[in-house]
């Protein structure tokens, strides 16, 4: 360690015990942010025992020095320190790290792992992308509302969420979904899971039987199981599922009418005039969840199941996750009379209220039209990304992949020879995710094939990822 000429010689004894501080401390952020930086830095390297019990820190003035920055940020570092007992100051000896203090141990590797966020393959499931754009305009909404913040962003708001943004909900699902709604029945959620999650708590009881489809959506599977109830699997065809499968007693069906996940057929209308049928006679719910109705290619969305629905039956399930990004954590829930004042009263102890900054936001994103304009982006987008995965995916002769014209995902077929855990397993390895449709099933045999994304990636990079997959696969 090369020493500072002009030190005495008891400090030269002192600092040749002490680590190399200049690499045990990372370069620091500009001035102004220092002292909060040091003393972290410091403070790990005393739980972690680089920095022992009773080890005597280094002058303030010559750590600033080797660290290049100020002293009265050292002298601030470890004032902080001292005042949260990490260390002691001696009077004429200096500032010592505390007799006792606590040593964490690091995690293991494979907790650090597991710990550690993790880049989703091109492929997987879930992934959203909001161009530059749309990105842009949301910083720019967003900055507006804290510039000017309304009273609403300084008090708990209503369950049900703020009404303009119901309002705006309200009128883009009449318009655009034939949905039956008025801005009254509208509940803002943190997504479809949570939408899920209000209805069974609000309208079931364990024990209670329900109907969904078979394959089906993982998530709202381990939502009616993890609420007790037993569940029984509605067979999908080309016409979506048939409820006149239903297991007798049955108290709701969950459905995925306009695009079934995951085979995305598309329920036919004799389909669900039949399930609104059974919902009628029967006093049971039927759950519409339109997660992705918005990314449809060829023509306009199909209309909702829920606004041929004239008996208040119907439960309409949608999300902003698809359509923007899932960290924005907003989506929708149509509710009938007779839920509504349950499921809000639930909302209401459960989490209190939506999020008011992002309400206001996006609220003024729909209104201003920005909304319809990212749609239209993002409709091309989707497009272009499904094309190069099945252009790529195409190379393999032993895939049979079928062409969707909506939705943000696609089932690749596999030859009788390949099982689809194992075939997720080699896409892994060729940098392209995927699921395997087996796991999706519910009380039927399951099915193979492999579930692919295609939202929230590059065309190219969705291009290279299905080729080194395709050639794998042969």
């Amino acid at each position: 360690m090369t020493l500072d000429r002009k030190s005495t010689n008891s400090e030269t004894k002192i600092r040749t015990n002490l680590p190399d501080w200049s690499a045990l401390i990372p370069v620091l952020p500009p001035a102004g942010r220092r002292t909060p930086a040091l003393y972290r830095e410091l403070r790990r390297l005393i739980e972690a025992g680089d920095i022992p019990p009773g080890s005597k820190l280094p002058p303030s003035r010559d750590l600033a020095r080797r660290l290049k920055t100020s002293r009265g940020s050292v002298v601030a570092a470890f004032e902080t320190l001292i005042a949260e007992g990490y260390a002691v100051a001696r009077t004429g000896a200096g500032t010592f790290v505390a007799d006792r203090v606590p040593v964490l141990k690091p995690a293991l590797p494979a907790e650090a792992e597991a710990a550690a966020p993790k880049m989703p393959l091109p492929g997987t499931l879930g992934v959203a992308m909001a161009d530059a754009r749309t990105l842009n305009l949301f910083r720019t909404l967003l900055s507006r509302h804290l510039t000017r913040p309304g009273p609403e962003h300084f008090q708990y708001g209503d369950p049900r969420g703020g009404a303009a943004l119901r309002q705006a909900i309200a009128a883009y699902l009449r318009q655009a979904r034939g949905v039956r709604c008025e801005t009254r029945s509208i509940v803002i959620t943190t997504g479809t899971q949570q939408g899920i999650d209000l209805f069974i708590r609000s309208a079931l009881s364990p024990g209670d039987r329900v109907m969904i489809e078979d394959p089906c959506y993982p998530s709202a599977r381990a939502a009616f199981a993890g609420n007790g109830l037993q569940l029984s699997g509605l067979a999908v065809d080309g016409e979506g599922a048939d409820i006149a499968l239903a297991a007798p007693g049955a108290r709701a069906v969950y459905v995925t009418p306009s695009h079934q996940f995951p085979l995305g057929v598309t329920m036919s209308m004799r389909r669900r005039l039949a399930l609104i049928d059974w919902a009628r006679e029967t006093g049971g719910w039927i759950l519409e969840d339109d997660y992705d109705s918005e990314f449809r290619f060829a023509g306009p969305p199909l209309a909702a199941m829920q606004g041929m629905d004239d008996s208040g039956r119907v439960i309409y399930l949608g999300t902003f996750s698809k359509v923007l990004f899932p960290g924005l954590r907003l989506g929708y829930a149509v509710i009938p009379d007779p839920l509504l004042d349950a499921m809000v009263a639930l909302r209401s102890r459960s989490d209190r209220s939506p999020p008011t900054l992002a309400e206001a936001a996006l609220t003024d994103l729909i209104r201003e039209g920005h909304f319809a304009a990212h749609l239209r982006r993002a409709r091309r987008h989707a497009e272009a990304a499904r094309d190069a995965l099945v252009a790529g995916l195409c190379e393999a002769k032993k895939l049979t992949v079928a062409v969707p014209d909506q939705g943000l995902h696609l089932v690749a077929g596999l030859p009788k020879s390949l099982d689809d855990i194992e075939a997720v397993e080699i896409a892994r390895r060729a940098g392209l995710g995927a699921r395997a449709l087996s796991t999706m099933a519910v009380t039927n045999p399951p099915r193979q094939g492999l579930v692919i994304g295609f939202s929230g990636f590059p065309p190219e990079v969705l291009h290279a990822a299905a080729r080194r997959f395709a050639a794998m696969i042969g």
